[in-house]
């Protein structure tokens, strides 16, 4: 239970006779509702400057032009499949990345990457916190940048903040106007980007200029647009403090050792406004001017200590670091700092930095393993792949000459990047015949490049053979590549009537 709902609780048993008021009990009710339920302040981050600005400028450079360039990355695969580099082929259940093509039924990899991203994640979270967050995360990436063009069109915090205040007119209607359009605009960048993961890119660009374009590339482009707008726009930091799981989960990845962005509250109280010539004695470094609260992008003030707010972006790093150079104290007031530390400085002693310990060395050992099991996979991976299908309904036929056949489905997939022909073969019944339904006389089947092949395929045993085999008798179906020998079975079962002499049908 909270503090809140305790005062709540406390304040709605009081009575008349213990000498309060029942309308400050209201009261009372009434202000910690409007607390609890209070509508979002918008926030309005103050320009910053100094090194974690720059780098996230960098990350931010860096990643939007890795996600734009890589829909138009060549990659020569061969003259019968697309030369994308990376490319979600949802019409032939296919998936490019560079070397790597992946099949739905090879969807492990796919797994294997995302918990390799996982771990990987909850190794940079055990180190330095929410640096994900803080840098690379899209919503992180989108919401600088749609806070700079807001920044363009508006001006810095002051100007925005007296910009909202106005009543509406030319010039405001004009400023939001232009925002919420450049806003879109970057929303529809941003789809157009994606969408591009999924179609050959310079084709499918010149559809959507042109109008030709399937309807479902403008339907996600559509989505993808207003999604952009609406979270990194609109919602902001809503995203990370509500919708976010991940503020929540983190605590676990956490613990003394990791980095995160700290007030030093021992050099920094007590504080207090300072005037020049002022002497520094008996008080700290902290002048409360408030500019990390002007700058963080989430509108908390990190001199109340960590908080599930905070991303670790460190802009208030930069803006702390200003302020000390303006009025002469040493920087690091915030700064990145453990836990361990913290309480070391508490006694006069320094912790020194732990990156290497046992949390961190079991993410990277699982990082390891998971990914020395996804090379071995990799190496190991088959080049065709064959499944069999033995018919339900009937389970065989009964020939007119007293023999018995029956049915499957053989789907033969060619993952080589060149067509190949395969010869079928039955194996388990020597006297049976294989028929494949329109090449009756030729076993070899030929597929093409990169391609999945069904077909229908017939086992035959004459009657006089019948009584050498059992009610179901196991056999194996063997693919084998003509030109390098290699070859795939699988199993199966010949089934037949009860009596050994097949008569009867089913």
């Amino acid at each position: 239970m909270t503090k809140m709902e305790t005062s709540l609780k406390a304040a709605s048993k009081l009575q008349p006779a213990a000498g309060i008021d029942q309308h400050d009990v209201k009261a009372v009710n009434s202000a910690a509702t409007r607390t609890l339920y209070s509508s979002r302040q918008k926030i309005n981050p103050k320009k910053a400057k100094g090194f974690f600005r720059n780098t996230k400028w960098l990350v931010m450079l860096v990643t939007l032009g890795i996600y734009y360039a890589l829909p138009w990355i060549r990659w020569n695969r061969g003259p019968d499949l697309p030369d994308q580099a990376v490319l979600l082929d949802m019409a032939h259940n296919r998936f490019f990345f560079f070397f790597l093509e992946i099949w739905p039924q090879e969807f492990y990899f796919v797994t294997g990457l995302l918990v390799l991203a996982s771990l990987l994640l909850f190794l940079v979270t055990s180190a330095a916190g929410r640096v994900w967050c803080g840098y690379t995360c899209p919503q992180t990436v989108w919401t600088d940048l749609m806070i700079a063009v807001e920044r363009f069109w508006q001006g810095d915090r002051n100007q925005r903040i007296s910009l909202d205040k106005k009543s509406w007119g030319p010039e405001k209607l004009f400023k939001k106007a232009m925002t919420h359009l450049s806003w879109v605009a970057i929303g529809l960048a941003t789809g157009g980007a994606f969408v591009f993961y999924f179609d050959d890119a310079p084709t499918l660009a010149r559809q959507l200029i042109t109008g030709d374009a399937p309807y479902i590339a403008y339907l996600f482009l559509g989505i993808f647009t207003a999604s952009t707008y609406l979270l990194g726009g609109i919602a902001r930091e809503q995203v990370c403090i509500y919708m976010c799981p991940w503020p929540r989960i983190q605590g676990a990845m956490v613990d003394h050792e990791t980095l995160l962005v700290t007030y030093h509250k021992e050099r920094g109280e007590p504080r207090g406004p300072h005037k020049k010539n002022e002497s520094w004695e008996g008080r700290g470094d902290c002048v409360d001017c408030k500019a990390c609260v002007a700058v963080c992008p989430t509108g908390i003030d990190i001199r109340d200590g960590s908080q599930l707010e905070c991303i670790q972006c460190a802009l208030c790093i930069d803006a702390c670091d200003d302020i000390m150079v303006k009025i002469g104290r040493p920087k690091g007031l915030i700064m990145y700092d453990t836990i361990a530390n913290q309480e070391a400085m508490a006694c006069g002693k320094t912790a020194p930095l732990q990156l290497i310990r046992p949390r961190t060395m079991l993410y990277a050992g699982l990082i390891v393993i998971v990914g020395l099991v996804m090379l071995v996979a990799l190496s190991f991976r088959t080049t065709l792949e064959v499944n069999v299908l033995h018919d339900r309904n009937p389970p065989y036929v009964l020939l007119s000459d007293g023999g018995v056949r029956n049915g499957y489905v053989i789907k033969v997939l060619n993952k080589l990047h060149e067509p190949h022909t395969y010869r079928l073969e039955v194996r388990g019944l020597p006297e049976a015949r294989l028929s494949i339904l329109g090449s009756e006389a030729n076993p070899e089947v030929t597929v093409s490049t990169d391609d999945l092949r069904e077909l229908r395929v017939y086992v035959t045993l004459i009657k006089d053979k019948l009584t050498s085999v059992g009610e179901s008798t196991p056999i194996s179906f063997v693919v084998r590549d003509v030109k390098s020998g290699h070859e795939v079975a699988r199993k199966s079962l010949f089934q037949k009537a009860a009596s050994a002499s097949g008569e009867g049908k089913p």
